[in-house]
């Protein structure tokens, strides 16, 4: 029988908090039965196992981090849009470490098309709208934004950059300057096509 005042939401929001403090890989069922001071049987009465947990956390993640980023675009274009999203990223994945790493959990093709995952791609797509890229090339331009700034926040959360001058904030500015520039350049030509030589 499941105990009164346990909801599937009110367990993720706990994992999700769990993940943050302990790391997204340490994050167990019987991990969050203990934070509720039940046994693992009353869990399974909201989360069919783990993984379902798991899945719950990184949806929430995507979904924080797409009002995150919704909100902090709201009425800019081109760069300004583009540093605040990519600020809203940064931000988010060094105050909740575990809920970003459960944002970049594989998931399967179903959930991921009904995840706030989609989402993050039209606001990729509309900063884009700002630098005139050629709807053929911006999935290109796309995975290249999502790279950016998921191999910058997974790189400086890791410790990378805290052993070396100067301040990874100054490299943070100098990285979405580059950026900005780049995207304003857009080559027009696919270098596959261009014959070598």
């Amino acid at each position: 029988m499941a105990r009164a005042g346990l909801t599937a939401e009110r367990l993720t929001r706990a994992a999700a908090e769990l993940a943050d403090d302990v790391g997204f890989e340490q994050v167990t069922v019987s991990a969050v039965a203990r934070l509720f001071d039940v046994k693992g049987a009353s869990i399974y009465s909201h989360l069919k196992s783990s993984q379902d947990l798991k899945t719950r956390i990184a949806l929430l993640a995507l979904d924080e981090m797409a009002d995150r980023a919704a909100e902090a675009v709201a009425g800019r274009a081109g760069r300004g849009a583009l540093v605040a999203f990519g600020d809203a990223y940064r931000d988010y994945a060094r105050a909740h470490p575990g809920r970003y790493e459960a944002a970049r959990m594989p998931l399967d093709a179903d959930t991921a098309a009904s995840s706030a995952g989609p989402r993050h791609a039209q606001m990729m797509q509309a900063i884009l709208r700002g630098y005139r890229i050629a709807e053929a090339e911006q999935v290109h331009a796309i995975r290249l934004m999502g790279s950016v700034f998921h191999g910058y926040a997974s790189l400086e959360s890791s410790g990378a950059f805290s052993h070396s001058s100067p301040d990874s904030q100054e490299s943070w500015i100098r990285t979405l300057d580059a950026l900005d520039t780049l995207l304003a350049n857009w080559p027009t030509e696919n270098p596959a096509r261009v014959p070598h030589g």
